[in-house]
């Protein structure tokens, strides 16, 4: 059986043939399913980003309180500054008055 005979319908383009049709197919199932798609690698790679970004964030703010008990370890003007603002601290011969004035 000869398939030279078979007639292409005319509304079936010339250059669309069945090996380009069946390439066609395969690359959108390797773009849309399966389990590595564009769609999810594409999604992963944001995630991947926001992650990256996160870290950055950590570190400058491990850098800055490393470089803050640094300075309080070394410095005792800055550690007795941080004691009397934020614990209210005094020395033996003054007195404190807080107020809510800002």
């Amino acid at each position: 059986m000869k398939l030279k005979n078979i007639k292409r319908p005319k509304w079936i383009p010339l250059w669309l043939s069945l090996p380009f049709v069946i390439f066609i197919a395969f690359i959108a199932m390797l773009l849309f399913f399966g389990e590595n798609n564009y769609l999810q690698i594409n999604e992963q790679k944001k995630e991947i980003d926001n992650l990256n970004a996160q870290i950055k964030h950590q570190e400058d703010s491990a850098k800055y309180y490393e470089h803050k008990t640094q300075e309080l370890n070394t410095d005792k003007e800055t550690l007795e500054k941080l004691a009397r603002e934020q614990y209210n601290m005094k020395r033996a011969n003054e007195d404190v008055f807080i107020t809510d004035i800002p």
